[in-house]
């Protein structure tokens, strides 16, 4: 056995990410993936780095908040390896990609201090919500919501609803904006949701995995390691 990949196991093992394998030994990830990808062993130890992952990504959200002036520029460079080392442990979790091709097609990428996503399904929001309690860590705490009204629906009927389907807790609720349109009785029931994370060093993270994922998931390799 090559010197080298029996060091990899031993790192691994040990918990080592693939990330900090790669970093200690210049071994291309793609060679970690085909000696690690079968072995048990190694499933659990991804298993576990997913969760420190998010631990960590959790306190960095709230450490930013103490974060000013130059020092920015350096934590937004360290949100984006955060994201580039998370995403080799949470590639293979369905509710991550599942998240981030939610936001791909319905979130907000423009501007820079929110993540925020408007839809009309209940169920869409709530598995975002999903996404980012569970895969992102973000505590409910930070997630906002605000429903857009058309003239002719009730506001408290409509928080009601969103606030039963979702699970989003009514505090978390914001006052809702009444809207018109072409049809000042659009067909929606209760209303268009946003929900909303107000953090740039977060939006940083989501835009690197946005840009990484789509050649991670067109990549044969990334189906092999499955």
């Amino acid at each position: 056995m090559r010197k080298d990949k029996q060091k990899a196991i031993d790192l691994r093992k040990d918990g080592k990410s693939y990330a900090a394998i790669l970093k200690q030994l210049h071994i291309p990830k793609s060679t970690l993936s085909g000696w690690f990808r079968d072995v048990d062993w190694s499933k659990a130890v991804r298993t576990k780095l997913a969760s420190v992952a998010k631990i960590q990504s959790t306190r960095h959200l709230k450490e930013l908040n103490k974060v000013r002036g130059a020092h920015l520029v350096r934590a937004y460079e360290e949100a984006r390896r955060e994201a580039r080392e998370e995403l080799a442990d949470l590639r293979y979790n369905p509710l991550f990609i599942a998240g981030l091709m939610l936001y791909w097609g319905e979130g907000d990428k423009l501007t820079k201090h929110h993540v925020k996503l408007t839809n009309t399904d209940p169920k869409l929001i709530k598995l975002f919500l999903a996404f980012l309690t569970q895969a992102c860590r973000i505590p409910v705490s930070k997630i906002k919501a605000h429903i857009l009204l058309y003239p002719d629906l009730d506001d408290w009927l409509s928080k009601a609803y969103w606030v039963h389907e979702t699970g989003l807790p009514k505090e978390n609720f914001t006052k809702s904006t009444v809207i018109t349109g072409k049809h000042k009785t659009r067909r929606l029931s209760f209303g268009i949701c946003i929900v909303n994370v107000s953090s740039t060093y977060f939006k940083v993270k989501m835009l690197e995995w946005l840009t990484l994922l789509p050649d991670e998931l067109m990549n044969q390799r990334y189906y092999e390691n499955i």
